[in-house]
């Protein structure tokens, strides 16, 4: 199979959608598939042996926003897909999937940012419904939309989207595994965290305003806790003048080992963000088998059941995750407990189970191509 990846986000940028692409992308060379790359921005020529194709792009809330030019065409000419894969489609992933329509190529749409809840967050609230309209003219042409959620695939359907289904995100169990906890390393940041042997209260993510971590200030009273914040952004500065005086350790971001060490050498996973379309470091965190406590809002409703694999608060309640976040601490059984099952619950969510069904999804949308040009045919 040759697939062409039409992304908003590729390394060296971090994120969600980079991230889920790599994942796919390791999937496509285990199977033997042929793919190309392109993107705004690329680390070479080459990525893990597939040729990668860098575009125009202009800077947009933090992401490079890729520009439509007649590069994208030639390049999906000349390198003929068998199935085009637009990741979190915009400008750049709506040209893609336009060029799949004219071509009688299937193109699988993946919705992972939600653009439209951002301008509400930036203050350009009046735009939703604009953006609302623009998204589903971004994914209109896919032959499947896939959304990370339930609740997104409604949204989706809602603004008159077809064949809309829910593909999630895998983990890396044996990145994030529990037993990383009695590790020489963890040990050594715990030490450094935690010099009295406090309990650790971590979270990982990237600062913008989005993220909402600038609420961690309601957690500052619980007696005998350490904050820990992994990762970067265009709102480091304002919490770093805002959490001054407090126990709070900014580490910047981290990747791979690194990454990995730092969840576990958090008692709990705090998460206040209400805007996640999914929350791939909430799954990151109970994979690590460290208790999350997340708000009742977006993705972290799909991925934790209350009392269970963590906890899910009401983010309009005031200080509502402090009791929650002390009552945990308090108590080691609960602590293991729900880390425990926070595990359990990702168990079956790894990358190659998670990308082998994308692969259904992309011999789906192969076969409705193919059924839809001989209709086309049979009518003529």
């Amino acid at each position: 199979m040759r697939v062409a990846i039409v992304t908003e986000s590729f390394p060296p940028v971090f994120n969600g959608v980079a991230n889920s692409v790599v994942r796919v992308l390791e999937t496509l060379k285990a199977e033997g598939h042929e793919a190309i790359v392109i993107a705004p921005t690329t680390p070479g020529k080459y990525f893990n042996g597939f040729r990668t194709y860098r575009v125009p792009s202009l800077p947009l809330f933090q992401f490079q926003l890729g520009l439509p030019n007649p590069m994208v065409s030639k390049i999906l000419d000349d390198f003929k897909p068998d199935v085009v894969h637009a990741a979190s489609p915009v400008l750049l992933g709506a040209q893609a999937v336009a060029w799949a329509d004219r071509n009688n190529v299937p193109a699988v749409a993946i919705f992972q940012t939600d653009i439209a809840a951002y301008t509400e967050r930036y203050g350009f609230k009046l735009l939703r419904p604009l953006v609302d309209r623009a998204m589903a003219n971004f994914h209109a042409g896919a032959t499947i939309n896939l959304a990370p959620t339930t609740e997104v695939r409604d949204y989706l359907l809602r603004l008159g989207l077809a064949n809309v289904e829910v593909w999630g995100r895998g983990v890396d169990l044996e990145l994030f595994h529990p037993n990383r906890k009695s590790s020489e390393a963890v040990a050594e940041l715990r030490s450094k965290f935690a010099p009295d042997e406090q309990k650790i209260v971590g979270f990982v993510g990237r600062l913008a305003a989005e993220k909402q971590v600038d609420r961690f200030s309601e957690l500052f009273d619980i007696p005998n806790t350490s904050f820990v914040i992994v990762g970067d952004g265009p709102e480091r500065l304002n919490l770093e003048q805002k959490f001054q005086g407090a126990k709070v350790h900014f580490v910047g971001k981290q990747s791979g080992e690194e990454l990995a060490n730092h969840y576990a050498s958090f008692d709990a996973f705090v998460h206040f963000g209400t805007e996640e379309t999914f929350g791939q470091t909430i799954q990151e965190a109970q994979a690590a088998g460290v208790p999350v406590i997340a708000p009742a809002s977006g993705g972290p409703k799909f991925l934790i059941e209350s009392g269970v694999s963590g906890y899910l608060v009401d983010p309009t309640i005031k200080n509502g995750f402090t009791p929650v976040l002390a009552e945990l601490l308090d108590s080691e059984y609960l602590l293991s407990r729900i880390g425990e099952g926070g595990r359990r619950k990702v168990l079956d969510k790894s990358w190659a189970a998670n990308n082998a069904k994308l692969l259904e999804f992309y011999a789906s949308a192969m076969e409705m191509s193919k059924q839809s040009i001989l209709s086309e045919l049979l009518v003529a």
